[in-house]
């Protein structure tokens, strides 16, 4: 095991779901799903620094409302990690990480899980252990349906639990506004509404199943494809989703859709320009949050620090930086952000 550095920092995407779709229910209790997701560039950001004078693992974290123990993701990621490495932190080595929340919580943009990835990508580094991103993807397995899907980013089909993760490109680009409600919903109150909103479970379309044969798509093929399972049943009981959804389609949207379980609704446009416009005029509503990013690319990426009215070119998930030895990610403060 190579350490060669003491404190490195990884910036962790959120994503929303271009398809959704809720399958059958299994053995396990969990749900099969059918997703095409896709990073955008509201990101969470983590620091993680080697402690040798003392033991133990301690997460901070600048949101006083998100719990540092055990119940946070990023406690258990890390926890898994030194477990599977051989290192207990608590007998053999000191772990700080310092999480800076921007991606909103319970809002269907899998801030939590990204952030679980981000702690074993990071510490995979950290620590020298040469995981593959298809052994990352095992540990986080363990810790999260939607964490395997953030080593294959920034788009992939994803299927089953979320354990099958199929890389996608998708050509062209696009920036989205994410539009969030101002309150929380909880994914297991949300598969409880569909199921009872549903007379039966769906089947894929012979389009969509033509889709998973496939390793390339643009925007211009998933456009007219989007669609999410939860969106009806939760606008039922949640007025302002559809609220929300229309306004952002008034705004110029090519399309509209809850991310996920919610409560995040997300517009896709075809420039910085009118994503911008889009997100001044329909965040101005009591309540809201609005962020104008951009879709998640192959270029460098860029840290966000404030609430962003615009973000950057993107790069595949997780690039870290070091304080000790500079990466060739390194990445470079801008503008942008979220609460």
């Amino acid at each position: 095991m190579n350490r060669t550095e003491q404190d490195i920092r990884v910036v962790a995407p959120a994503k929303v779901n271009l398809i959704l779709k809720v399958l059958d229910r299994r053995p396990d209790g969990y749900h099969n799903i059918w997703s095409l997701m896709h990073t955008v560039g509201l990101e969470d950001e983590l620091r993680f620094e080697l402690s040798p004078p003392s033991a133990g693992l301690r997460l901070h974290c600048d949101d006083a409302a998100l719990p540092t123990d055990g119940r946070n993701l990023v406690a258990q990621a890390a926890s898994l990690v030194l477990e599977r490495a051989g290192l207990p932190a608590d007998r053999t080595m000191g772990l700080d990480i310092h999480l800076t929340k921007r991606i909103p919580v319970a809002a269907g943009l899998a801030g939590g899980s990204s952030d679980a990835a981000a702690t074993i990508a990071g510490l995979n580094r950290l620590l020298g252990l040469g995981w593959s991103s298809e052994e990352m993807a095992r540990v986080g397995q363990a810790v999260g349906s939607d964490v395997p899907f953030f080593f294959f980013a920034p788009s992939a089909l994803v299927r089953g639990r979320g354990e099958e993760v199929a890389p996608v490109t998708l050509t062209g680009t696009r920036w989205v506004v994410l539009v969030h409600p101002g309150f929380p919903i909880e994914t297991r109150w949300a598969y409880e509404r569909l199921a009872s909103t549903r007379q039966a479970v769906p089947t894929l379309s012979p389009t969509l199943r033509g889709v998973a044969g496939r390793t390339s798509l643009s925007w211009e093929d998933v456009i007219p494809l989007m669609e999410n399972d939860f969106e009806e049943a939760l606008a039922q009981t949640h007025q302002v989703l559809r609220e929300i959804k229309q306004d952002l389609l008034a705004a110029g949207a090519e399309a509209a859709l809850l991310s996920g379980s919610g409560a995040t609704v997300f517009g896709v446009f075809r420039d910085k320009a009118s994503a911008v416009r889009a997100q001044a005029s329909v965040g101005r509503a009591s309540g809201r949050r609005a962020y104008a990013v951009q879709t998640g690319a192959e270029s460098v990426r860029r840290t966000p620090r404030r609430i962003p009215c615009e973000s950057v070119d993107k790069e595949p998930a997780f690039p870290i930086r070091s304080t000790v030895r500079p990466t060739p990610r390194q990445t470079a403060e801008l503008s942008g952000g979220a609460s």
